[in-house]
């Protein structure tokens, strides 16, 4: 799963310190440290999140999902199916 992310996401790409990825809006808690992986991306990489309800995700026509806050719907990027560290994991 690769969030192309909370705003100001790219800052956090080189960033590999223990510790929680929240939403920059309601500060709801997304992701671990330990799910960040290398990505050729610009923007941080994840592939998982912490709970099933920290984010939502709703299909869109191109047949990605767009990825949203649980909490307070704020907009986070698109997941990413089958394009995570290891086959078959998606990325946030």
């Amino acid at each position: 799963m690769s969030f192309c992310s909370f705003k100001g996401g790219e800052v956090f790409k080189d960033h590999f310190e223990a510790g929680m990825y929240v939403c920059s809006k309601c500060g709801h808690q997304l992701f671990s440290s330990r799910s960040k992986f290398e990505h050729s991306t610009p923007w941080p990489a994840f592939s998982e999140t912490i709970l099933e309800d920290s984010v939502s995700k709703k299909l869109e026509k191109r047949g990605a999902y767009k990825v949203c806050c649980g909490k307070c719907g704020n907009g986070l990027g698109h997941e990413f199916l089958n394009d995570g560290p290891k086959r078959g994991l998606s990325r946030f």
